[in-house]
């Protein structure tokens, strides 16, 4: 199978998902390998389809290894085991998965692990900005991601372990990482009585693209409430950091590339036989820096 990588990428942010592509590619020029990239565009079907190609190759076309950003980890198991027993390894990007320890008992030799960020740092280091911001307690309402995933789950972890204490009332809504997932939750939720009562002080959002939509949907329902400052995480080039800048977010996080460590790690393991461990994590910035 040679050094062939193969890398898989679907994001509902499209700016991450390219960044992750280049990060990726230039890995692979730097260090003399050969990758494929490719993008299922925020479509789990398509992702599936293209790891099965690569999954069920004759052996002299198959990849050494796979790296994949995905939306849902867990729903890949079935792939992911196929995937060992054919000897190709597996490495997510920017998630983990249950099942990844149990496959790496069974497949000891193969590289199989998760390059991921450190998602409760992420809360934290939002909840250090809505001090800076807001001092003292009041009524946050915060947007978060998928509840069953993971990385939404322990950014908001992270965000009330540092916030505790203080005196905040949370409002949590969730969306699905997108702009309009986000809106379609704050229209809904200003619809309730309950929410007249709930005037933010601030709205802390797990990512950029839903702080987008939940601006859109305080500006056309609630605009008396769109004054207050937005936090948001992602931090890219194009977007977060531009909604920085231009005003529209209070501060943001930054979210690196894992797909230029997740190379490094998939071309030690098949030049030096190094297995890399079950998860590495990357830290986060904040931005503006604090």
């Amino acid at each position: 199978m040679g050094e062939r990588l193969v890398v898989c990428l679907t994001s509902a942010e499209q700016e991450y998902q390219a960044l992750q592509g280049e990060d990726a590619r230039a890995a692979c020029q730097r260090l003399g390998a050969e990758v494929d990239v490719l993008f299922a565009d925020d479509n789990a079907v398509m992702q599936i389809q293209q790891l099965f190609r690569f999954v069920h190759a004759p052996e002299a076309e198959r990849p050494a290894a796979v790296l994949l950003h995905t939306r849902v980890p867990d729903g890949l198991e079935r792939v992911a085991r196929n995937a060992a027993r054919v000897g190709i390894s597996w490495l997510l990007l920017n998630r983990t998965a249950p099942y990844i320890e149990s496959l790496r008992r069974e497949h000891p030799g193969l590289a199989i692990a998760a390059i991921t960020t450190d998602h409760a740092e992420i809360g934290r280091i939002q909840a250090r900005q809505l001090e800076r911001l807001r001092p003292g307690p009041g009524h946050v309402l915060y947007l978060q991601g998928p509840a069953e995933t993971s990385a939404a789950r322990l950014r908001l972890e992270g965000f009330e372990e540092e916030t505790r204490g203080r005196g905040h009332e949370l409002r949590i809504l969730n969306g699905e990482w997108t702009d309009t997932s986000a809106e379609k939750a704050v229209a809904a939720w200003l619809r309730l009585k309950t929410a007249e009562r709930f005037v933010p002080d601030a709205v802390v959002c797990q990512n950029d693209n839903m702080a987008r939509g939940t601006r859109r949907a305080l500006e056309l329902l609630r605009p008396d409430w769109a004054h207050a400052p937005f936090l948001g995480c992602d931090g890219l080039p194009g977007s977060g950091r531009r909604d920085v800048d231009e005003g529209r977010l209070a501060a943001t996080v930054k979210v690196p590339s894992c797909a230029g460590p997740g190379i490094e790690l998939a071309l030690r393991w098949r030049r030096d036989g190094v297995v890399p461990a079950a998860e590495t994590v990357l830290a986060p910035l904040p931005y503006p820096a604090s």
